[in-house]
């Protein structure tokens, strides 16, 4: 009788040996856990010592700044006391970004957050499945976002009616305007505060261009595309719903004559002499050396409360800014600046309990904002910062990676030379924005990709001349319309008035 209960001894523990090696594996096996989304636990020294330790990576497209490492460690000291996690800050320069992260996606490269966006593949990601479903992450790791990010930011980031990325809570609109120079501004007494329109403009760059023939009125085309951006909610192929539409219906924007108009008037200012010569290519840090060289009056920009006073803190010239247009919220101001979470992710949930701390957690929001108090920036007062003495805009070692990337932009520190009631100024700008008919809807391009890769190539052909003002807007539109159409732009057409249509029943 010994003997066999020695037996049965034997076989229950080599059940138990076995059980807990395929446990064990499971655990390892990268679909099960990015599937089951359940943090590694054990007996750790955090502060919730039930879970074990773990390194997040954040890919972002950034400049590594000198300090890069030591702010990461001073982030990692804070996090082990809050998740028992450190963090590997993984910054990618903008002009590499696409060639590295399309490898690192390919070959299946382990990381955990990376920085995203709908004008920065969001949807094409989605599509090939890089980013996980965040919705079940979020309420259980996460559950403290939804209270800060509010409805309107959450419905705009969905595709397809699932989360893949998290917004940063910032401005959600686009304004539309420009920085000009204030050395000019000051100089000729310009009322910045009563432009309003384009045609107040005109009378201003009419008046620089004569006073002033050595410098340009306007640097960059950008200004095209936030003119069209602000005012109409782009789907795909020219293919919009204008702001104030009362319909969700789209139009093609090369036969609204509003479109038109605007492009017969950059054909004129081209005719002025208001551009500079590389218009087409000088994006805004070309622009903003251009003014600080005395060289340039514009840059056409985005804007939001105090875009001024940070472009002015960042390029070390004074600029002051003109709005022309309220702001509007489109789907894609909704996904502008997103962190999705990799599908190569080894712990899914502790990136969500960073994510949620992003949200929540100022300290940690300005060390990734701001780097290490004391060293670089020091306290002014409660959430106002300064360069620390001796060090400036030119000299700091730690510029900032991008703070509109991340979190909680609420949470941000403002520096002396800003508006303390800027964030009560976004809120306001916020509420003030009007949205798009169709905030929400996100284009599946699956069914029509191979006429949207031959209207890309049209649309390569005409876009850029017809951004520059140097052509004739009817002629070129007329041209550009005929070869649309032979690359299948009815097919596409039909397709977004298909999904339109079905995401429209989703609203009622």
């Amino acid at each position: 009788m010994k003997k066999s209960f020695q037996m049965v001894l034997m076989m229950v523990l080599c059940s138990m040996i076995v059980l807990a090696g395929c446990g064990s594996k499971g655990a390892t096996n990268e679909g099960d856990a990015n599937k089951d989304a359940a943090p590694t636990t054990t007996t750790g020294s955090g502060s919730d010592n039930s879970l074990a330790p773990y390194k997040i990576t954040l890919v972002y497209p950034a400049t590594a700044p000198k300090d890069l490492q030591l702010v990461q460690d001073e982030m990692s000291k804070y996090l082990t006391e809050k998740i028992n996690a450190t963090i590997e800050l993984k910054p990618i320069d903008w002009a590499s970004w696409d060639d590295k992260t399309n490898l690192m996606k390919i070959s299946n490269e382990p990381f955990d957050l990376m920085f995203t966006a709908s004008w920065f593949s969001y949807p094409k990601d989605v599509a090939k499945g890089q980013y996980l479903e965040l919705d079940d992450l979020m309420n259980q790791y996460g559950k403290e976002i939804p209270g800060v990010l509010g409805d309107d930011f959450i419905k705009g980031s969905r595709i397809g009616g699932k989360l893949y990325a998290l917004p940063t809570k910032k401005e959600f609109g686009q304004g539309f305007g420009f920085l000009f120079d204030k050395k000019l501004v000051d100089k000729y007494k310009i009322d910045t505060n009563g432009m309003k329109s384009l045609d107040d403009l005109e009378a201003i760059f009419t008046m620089i261009k004569a006073s002033e023939p050595s410098i340009t009125p306007i640097v960059s085309s950008k200004f095209t595309n936030i003119w069209q951006a602000s005012n109409y909610d782009g789907i795909v192929a020219n293919l919009s719903i204008p702001r104030g539409a009362k319909e969700i219906k789209a139009i093609d924007t090369l036969e609204d004559p509003k479109y038109i108009d605007f492009y017969k008037r950059m054909n004129k200012w081209n005719q002025n002499g208001w551009f500079d010569k590389d218009v087409l290519t000088s994006d805004a840090d070309q622009a903003m050396n251009m003014i600080k060289a005395g060289k340039a009056f514009a840059v056409a920009q985005s804007l939001k409360p105090g875009k001024d006073k940070e472009m002015s803190l960042s390029s070390g010239v004074e600029v002051v800014q003109v709005e022309t247009a309220v702001p509007f919220t489109t789907t894609g101001d909704a996904q502008g600046a997103m962190l999705g979470i990799s599908r190569t992710s080894k712990d899914p949930a502790r990136a969500m309990m960073f994510l949620n701390l992003l949200y929540t957690d100022a300290k940690l929001l300005n060390m990734l904002d701001w780097g290490i108090e004391g060293k670089h920036y020091v306290k002014k007062s409660d959430n106002v910062i300064d360069f620390p003495e001796g060090v400036n805009a030119d000299t700091q070692s730690y510029p900032n990676p991008g703070g509109w990337m991340f979190g909680n932009q609420f949470n941000s520190y403002l520096w002396s030379n800003e508006d303390p009631k800027k964030w009560e100024l976004f809120k306001a700008f916020n509420d003030s924005a009007e949205r798009s008919i169709a905030l929400g809807f996100a284009f599946n391009q699956e069914p029509v990709k191979a006429e949207l890769a031959s209207i890309a190539n049209v649309e390569k052909e005409f876009d850029a001349t017809l951004r520059s003002g140097a052509v004739d807007a009817e002629k070129i539109i007329a041209k550009w319309k005929e070869k649309r159409n032979a690359a299948g732009y009815e097919k596409v057409k039909a397709e977004v008035d298909k999904q339109l249509a079905e995401w429209a029943k989703t609203q009622q």
